[in-house]
């Protein structure tokens, strides 16, 4: 497999509250996982940093070569609820703290699978050939509206309350978590990314950057560097991870992010 990431502060926030890690092989897996944390002063980048450390950690612990779905499945959703009550903890240890969170998507890949757990509203897309498919859904105040027809797509993109998240890790001690298993084939493209991207650049463009002639390292800078030109009103966050054999893999280099790699 071949992984590329990108994070950017943007255009108006003081802080990259936005952590993410993506490797090739953990295990004989793709591993990624990308967090978004929310709060007072450094609180929410102090969320996602924690939640993103301790998940990726653990992996690189725990998983194993050879683990089956349902392993993975378990894996998965033990470690995201062990961050979520190490984040909880912490956040009640300091007045600073209090009431910070964070979302996070996190996946582990075969070359015949994806396993995406998730809580709030970064997001998980599969992107095959020119089809680009929204494996998570966001667990959003606007997104609920949207659902019970209260509001218009239009509506939601510039709702003042777009931000509220009605799920997220570490704001309660207990916290109910997303599993998708979705089948992928060989050049698929996993992205994993923050809402300061999914706000601004269209799943249109998406596919078209994913499928553009641009080196692949280049693509997740491509897709922060839309964002940026579309306002880059929040931070940015992309993870690529490409389901390439290893062979073919083998002869390109993983592509990184600049300005401020996450994670």
């Amino acid at each position: 497999m071949k992984t590329a990431n990108w994070t950017d502060t943007g255009r108006v926030r003081l802080v990259n509250e936005d952590h993410a890690f993506v490797e090739a092989s953990v295990s004989g897996f793709g591993f990624a996982v990308v967090a978004d944390g929310m709060g007072g002063h450094l609180a929410g980048e102090v969320a996602s940093q924690m939640a993103t450390q301790y998940i990726t950690d653990q992996v690189k612990e725990r998983l194993r070569s050879g683990m089956g779905t349902e392993e993975i499945i378990d894996l998965l959703r033990t470690l995201v609820r062990e961050a979520n009550s190490k984040v909880y903890h912490h956040a009640h240890t300091s007045a600073l703290y209090m009431g910070m969170g964070t979302t996070v998507v996190a996946a582990i890949a075969d070359y015949s699978q994806v396993i995406v757990a998730h809580i709030g509203d970064s997001r998980a897309y599969v992107i095959s050939g020119r089809n680009i498919v929204q494996l998570t859904e966001d667990h959003s105040l606007v997104n609920e509206l949207l659902k019970s027809g209260q509001i218009n797509e239009e509506e939601a993109l510039n709702h003042p309350r777009r931000n509220v998240l009605v799920r997220a890790l570490g704001t309660d001690p207990e916290v109910d978590i997303d599993i998708i298993c979705h089948s992928w084939q060989e050049n698929d493209v996993l992205l994993l990314c923050t809402d300061g991207l999914t706000r601004l650049v269209s799943e249109e463009a998406i596919v078209e950057t994913i499928r553009s002639d641009a080196a692949w390292h280049e693509k997740a800078g491509l897709l922060v560097e839309q964002a940026l030109e579309a306002g880059g009103d929040d931070n940015i966050t992309v993870v690529l991870l490409i389901n390439e054999p290893e062979e073919a893999s083998s002869k390109h280099e993983e592509g990184t992010g600049g300005r401020g790699e996450a994670g």
